[in-house]
């Protein structure tokens, strides 16, 4: 199976009327016992943009779609930077066993 190059997906988001945006995604840890979050990208699908048909426009969907996926990259790798550091800090290690009597 061919994968496809971070250009051809860009190319593809854009004729498709595709924007990228960052979303968090919830979870739990059951070792720390605390719940986490992460940073995702999702694409969404503009109708407005959809509907474009003329070469100037395809050009105006591609940058856009080009920009949204640099600038929510951006935004995913930063948060989720935060939300490591948050889970370092918030994580408990659950007690060990006593140590033996001397």
């Amino acid at each position: 199976m061919k994968t496809l190059r971070p250009p051809a997906v860009l190319a593809a988001l854009a004729l498709s009327g595709c924007v990228i945006v960052p979303v968090t995604v919830d979870g739990y840890d059951p070792d720390c016992r605390v719940v986490t979050h992460h940073m995702a990208l999702q694409p969404v699908q503009v109708n407005a943009i959809a509907r474009c048909g003329d070469g100037a426009c395809a050009a105006i969907v591609l940058g856009v779609s080009a920009a949204s996926a640099i600038v929510s990259g951006s935004i995913v790798v930063v948060g989720n930077v935060g939300y490591w550091a948050e889970h370092r800090a918030s994580c408990v290690a659950p007690p060990g066993p006593p140590s033996p009597a001397q």
